[in-house]
């Protein structure tokens, strides 16, 4: 043990632990990192899955969005986060829905094509105009102290959007501004990734939609080039060039909050004490290592990765796969669809008809394929199904049958069964694995399988609201009970997804910035 005592002590290398590491070491502050895993980065790595496969993939969050250009620059990081062209495709029969970023003509003509008229082009640009006013007053705001709700009201400055996106729920605004049912599903996906809510009555799904839609200002969802990995690998870089310690297979064991004191095994185990220790874990684990009771959060979704020999056929011969599936393609999630599923899982089973949406980050970055796999024409694919909650995989049959439901779901809306499609590893098997709530549970540590944590908060303070768990000022979001502990990690308010804001806050918050 070189030292024993730290200015910062960080508990997990995911990516918001190595943004709080880089800010501070770049302070002058002493960090230490301490990673249970063997690898930095969390659940925001690069992997090959398959044996013998030469593909990289983003095993388990796979986009950036909320990624704020400023941490980008801060620490100087270099990145190449690659802008999708279409938007989204969402097959409707024998047709689709398709979204151009860079041919508004042709999205127009998509929209008459499956709704029937400009009504709801019309009320698509009217609604995204608002989302994107919102994303442009509310993202600069994440970086700063926490506002209570009537200041960040006032930095809306518009009474319809604060009641639309803050106050009514977003499945009864949707109903109101659209007519079409494919088109209310497209909008309404955004309100339920990683998140199990009824739309038309929870006000959990405007969180989840809010967070979706105001990423970095402009709500762009991009491919990082060289997959997730790429990311949390420039981060350590950035953080140990300023001088941050990172440990990885060094797993905290307990905390304790009066002193500071981080009890590790890599091994061995050690203890080291710190002024600050910032927890890059799920609030649930901290509570765990603080000796308190935990809370139980629970996900909702089955990621499926798959590696394809080839694109599979649309039914829809207007549109090419490589431009249908670069964005957004969404599996039976009209509305109605996703309102049925919901009441499925709800009730505790396994959706008859599992909606879901997938992208093939190979079609922007190839760079994740080795040459012989690029050169055949593979491609990766991932999948992202909703309404799938933790308690439905209690009994492990649940997993082969949601499998097996979310795969027919695929081949209801393609002109052939995804299946024939898949790439066949050395071993014969085909390259595709999934993963429920429990395996994340089991495999990365997240109570629940919970992407965020814990459910999403709104990126404001109740007015009075005191921070963490009720004892101090909320300042930045980060706080708890304990003056020496704060959240580094998505648990933290204004946390959930590739971020790195609450990594920046907790920094701030101990250097003390205002």
């Amino acid at each position: 043990m070189p030292r024993s005592h730290y200015d910062v002590v960080i508990a997990g290398a995911g990516h918001n632990g190595l943004v709080a590491a880089a800010y501070l070491a770049r302070a002058g502050r002493s960090v230490l990192v301490l990673e249970r895993l063997g690898h930095v980065g969390g659940l925001a790595v690069s992997a090959r899955a398959f044996p013998g496969v030469d593909a990289r993939l983003s095993r388990y969050s796979y986009l950036v969005s909320l990624l704020p250009t400023k941490i980008v620059k801060d620490l100087g990081l270099r990145l190449d986060l690659r802008r999708r062209r279409f938007a989204s495709y969402t097959p409707a029969g024998d047709t689709g829905l398709l979204v151009d970023n860079e041919d508004a003509a042709r999205t127009a003509a998509s929209f008459e094509s499956v709704t029937g008229g400009r009504h709801d082009l019309a009320a698509w640009e009217r609604f995204y105009g608002m989302t994107a006013h919102v994303a442009r007053q509310v993202a600069p705001t994440l970086l700063e102290p926490l506002r209570g709700r009537t200041a960040l009201r006032e930095v809306v400055g518009d009474d319809e959007a604060w009641r639309d996106l803050f106050e009514r729920p977003i499945g009864e605004v949707v109903d109101e501004r659209f007519t079409d049912d494919t088109v209310r599903g497209v909008v309404l996906t955004d309100a339920l990734i990683g998140t199990f809510a009824d739309t038309a009555t929870d006000l959990l799904a405007n969180r989840c939609f809010l967070y979706h839609v105001i990423g970095d200002g402009t709500g762009d969802w991009n491919v990082p080039v060289g997959g997730m990995g790429a990311v949390t690998a420039e981060l350590a870089e950035a953080a140990r060039r300023h001088g941050a310690e990172i440990r990885t297979g060094a797993e905290v064991l307990a905390v304790d909050p009066d002193t500071g004191e981080a009890t590790f095994d890599d091994g061995a185990q050690h203890a080291v004490t710190a002024g600050k220790v910032l927890a890059n874990l799920p609030p649930a684990v901290l509570a765990r290592l603080l000796g308190e009771t935990p809370e139980r959060p629970e996900g909702a979704q089955l990621k499926i990765n798959m590696v394809l020999s080839r694109l599979p056929r649309l039914r829809d011969p207007a549109v090419d796969p490589a431009e249908a599936f670069s964005g957004t393609f969404h599996i039976n999630e009209s509305r109605d669809q996703l309102a049925v599923a919901y009441a499925q899982a709800a009730a505790g089973k396994v959706p008859d008809l599992p909606p879901a949406e997938v992208y093939c980050h190979s079609l922007t970055d190839p760079s994740i394929l080795g040459r012989q796999l690029r050169e055949a024409g593979a491609h990766t694919m991932t999948l992202f199904g909703l309404h799938m909650p933790a308690r439905l995989f209690t009994d492990p049959s649940a997993k082969r049958e949601a499998l097996a439901r979310t795969l027919a779901s695929i081949d209801s809306v393609l002109a052939e069964p995804i299946e024939d499609c898949l790439l066949r590893a050395p071993s014969g098997e085909p390259c595709l694995e999934a993963k429920t709530p429990l395996d994340l549970e089991r495999e990365a540590g997240l109570p629940g399988g919970h992407i965020f944590h814990h459910d999403l908060s709104w990126p404001y303070g109740e007015e009075g609201e005191e921070g963490g768990h009720g004892a101090r000022p909320a300042q930045w979001g980060v706080e708890t009970v304990h003056e020496r502990v704060l959240l580094c990690g998505a648990g933290a308010r204004r946390g959930g997804g590739v971020s790195g804001i609450p990594g920046h806050n907790a920094a701030m918050a101990v250097l003390g910035r205002v």
